[in-house]
This record gives structure tokens, sequence and C-alpha cells, in this order.
């Protein structure tokens, strides 16, 4: 199947640029099943995608085309075969703002020119969230808006892939109960924007200076607060406080100017989608590191801990979601999950009937 992904995307090279593949190199992957090739000419270098998922294609392709036409700077798409599961599209380099941040950083203190990068980023983001209202939504995949049963997919996720890989305690009907709840309360704010769904930091690529972004095609129709959620408490990112409530603050200033929003509403539903953006993560947390053993995604575990308990303790969110925040308490003590934080490894055993 390897050697068959990869001839496929140096053949559609090939037949799209009238070049010979010089060089063909395999991308890291990441935190999907796609697989992305460079492939290098004579005069071009694009990236070549593979995607069995053709549904999941079809909304990337038909976003990029939407943003790009609309001078947001997202890959342009080059040319697609034609079972739509092997694609080309346009090469934006390896750099993304974590490798930038992580790079630039020293210990909490983030330098001014990252700190205006961000700005730019949520400038852009805007534009995202703002004319995303025009798209056809019928293109989402999997779902058309970030609605209750968006949020309860995600809250179960990371009730099976967390709390129960983890072993955090819970009553099963109170949580249940709990969950719809939130979501009632996450839906009582206007969810008629485009949700870009996945906006963090290795989404977004550096190119000359200036941000790029990618990884869209989970996008749906839902609030503003979820993505800026998603940038603000990415976990390993790992921004200071002092500077989320700085890019809060520009981003109410900036969304103000587009449209009408009730500010300190705003500012207390953003708490809890920043908890709902932090669950859904550590569902995925736990499905790649606990279960598919992937140490990669173990290690954002602490910085997720360490966001859950500043929501919990020092913002202000609604108090009638106990068992919830109760469940969101003991992740924040678990021993076992401290482990993480002090660098040993965290094992998971799963039986063979699956009982997690």
């Amino acid at each position: 199947m390897e050697a068959s992904a990869k001839e496929r995307v140096i053949a559609l090279f090939e037949q799209w640029s009238g070049e010979t593949a010089e060089a063909v190199s395999k991308l890291p992957a990441s935190g999907s099943y796609r697989r992305y090739y460079r492939i290098t000419g004579k005069t071009s270098s694009v990236l070549g995608a593979v995607n069995k998922d053709v549904k999941e294609n079809r909304t990337f392709i038909e976003f990029s085309r939407f943003f790009h036409d609309k001078g947001l700077k997202v890959p342009e798409i080059y040319v697609v075969d034609a079972e739509m599961d092997c694609y080309l599209l346009e090469d934006l380099g390896n750099t993304t703002l974590f490798d930038w941040l992580s790079t630039a950083r020293r210990g909490k203190e983030i330098p001014s020119a990252i700190v205006d990068f961000y700005k730019s980023c949520i400038s852009q983001l805007i534009e995202f969230q703002t004319i995303g209202k025009n798209l056809d939504f019928s293109l989402c995949h999997p779902r058309e808006k970030f609605d209750k049963q968006s949020m309860m997919w995600d809250l179960h996720y990371f009730k099976y892939y967390f709390l129960k890989l983890a072993r955090i305690s819970f009553d099963e009907q109170l949580l249940e109960d709990d969950f719809n709840r939130f979501t009632e309360y996450l839906l009582n704010t206007d969810c008629s924007y485009f949700m870009y769904r996945d906006f963090q930091s290795r989404n977004i690529m550096v190119v000359d200076n200036k941000p790029a972004f990618i990884d869209y095609q989970g996008g749906r129709m839902g609030a503003l607060q979820y993505d800026l959620a998603s940038l603000l408490y990415d976990a390993k990112a790992d921004l200071p406080q002092s500077l989320r409530n700085e890019l809060l603050n520009h981003y109410i200033m900036l969304i103000s100017q587009k449209t009408e929003i009730n500010e300190s509403q705003f500012r207390e539903t953003f708490n809890a989608y920043v908890l709902i953006r932090i669950m859904q993560a550590m569902g995925a947390y736990g499905f790649r590191g606990f279960y598919e053993k992937k140490e990669h995604f173990l290690k954002s575990i602490p910085f997720a801990m360490n966001n859950i308990n500043y929501i919990l303790t020092t913002q202000k969110i609604p108090d009638n979601f106990p068992t919830l925040y109760a469940a969101l308490r003991e992740i924040t003590h678990n021993e076992r999950l401290l482990q993480i934080s002090a660098g040993h490894d965290l094992t998971v055993t799963i039986n063979s009937n699956r009982q997690i």
C-alpha cells in the first residue's frame, strides 16, 4: 500500500506538471491517517496527499478553493485525481507557529515578533469566521454544525478515551446529565459563524513571516469562542496567562468591529468553550497516547491539566455541572497522570475484550 500511494502521487505530479519527479519524501505522520509527500521536479515543488476518506477530501478541497478565492492564505489545490483520494496542493514549507514558538521562546517569555504574529493570526481567524458564514455548509464532514450531537460526540470521546483509560472515577448517569446541561449552555450563544475546529499552532504555517493555514477540513457552523479557545489554550504552546488575556482582549476589540457581541457574556461563555476544547483534545491524547501508544500525545497531558486547573480555580464559569467539574478536578490531582508531569511513563493496559 505504501509503494502504491507513493507511486500514485508521483504519477499525478508528472501528469500535472509535465516534469519528472526528481525527489520524493514522505512527511512525518501527525494525528490523522492522511499521508503527505513532498515532490520536487525541475521547476516546481508541491505536496501530494493520499487519503481513503473521500468525504473528508472533498470537504478540504472545496473549503480550500473557497477560502483561497476569498484571499485567505490557504494551500492552493492544483489537481485532484478521478477517485478524489489523491491530490496535489501548494507546499507551504515546514515551519509551523509551534516550531517557531518552541525555538524562539526563553522560558515563559514570548518574543514580541511572535506576539505580533499571534495577533495577525487572530485577525485572519476573524476573516475565516465571518467570510466562512457564506460557505456551503452541506460540504461539512462529518456534521454541518457544532450542535448538541457534535458536542456529545466530543464529550463521549473524552469520557471513553480519557476518563476511563486514566481511571478517573465518576457516576455515569450524573456525568451524562451534566454533559446534556453543559451542551445546552454552550449552545445558548450565536452559533452561526464558520468554526475552523482545529485552529492551533501546529496548523498555522509561517510563510515569509506571515501566517498560512491548514487542516480546516473539520470546520462547520459554530460559535466564535471555540476557535479562539483552541488557539489560546493550545496545550504544548503553553502561552503565559498574561498573553492569553492580551490576545483575548485583542480578539474582542477586532470582532466588535465586525459584528455585535455582548462582551461580558462572550467572556463567560468563552471559559466554557475552553473546557470543551480541552476535553476534546484530551480525548485525542487518550486515544492516540494511551490507546495507540504514541508518546507525543501523552506529553501534552500535563499542559492540559494545568489549563483545566486554571479555568476551574480562577475563571467565572456556571456552577451547575458538579459531576463534570468533579471529574475534571480529579484529573488535576490524579497521581498516575501527575507521573507524566514528573517525566515518568504512564502505561495503560487494555484487555482483549476492550472493557475500558
